[in-house]
């Protein structure tokens, strides 16, 4: 049974800071996870993946301002957001099990979501 649990996110003014993390259970350790979002009346959209070995893909629109990592012993992924924008606010989802590191459709699971505010 996966699980997929995110916390960290919150309210936070244009240029500020935020950490997201995912704990997740029942993962295969060599599939791709990552972070998706979705602003309202947007199609959700992926922001950041990493696959087993540590390799990494993000959006365009996060390169340089974002960062995901992972921390297999703590079973947690996290996605450090810097110069955060108003743009950037969204409901972010955690997502796992996709064989293949891409941007698009492909994870089995997602997360509940945790939403970020920039103003």
């Amino acid at each position: 049974h996966v699980q997929l649990v995110e916390s960290g996110g919150g309210s936070v003014q244009t240029g500020g800071s935020l950490r997201l993390a995912c704990t997740a259970s029942g993962v295969r350790s060599n599939r791709c996870m990552g972070w998706f979002r979705q602003a309202p009346g947007d199609q959700r959209e992926g922001v950041a993946v990493i696959d087993g070995d540590g390799a990494t893909s993000y959006a365009e629109s996060v390169k340089g301002r974002f960062t995901i990592s992972q921390d297999k012993g703590k079973n947690t992924l996290y996605l450090q957001m810097n110069n955060l924008k108003v743009e950037d606010t969204a409901m972010y989802y955690c997502v796992a099990d996709a064989v293949n590191l891409q941007l698009a459709r492909g994870y089995n699971y997602w997360g509940q979501g945790t939403q970020v505010t920039v103003s």
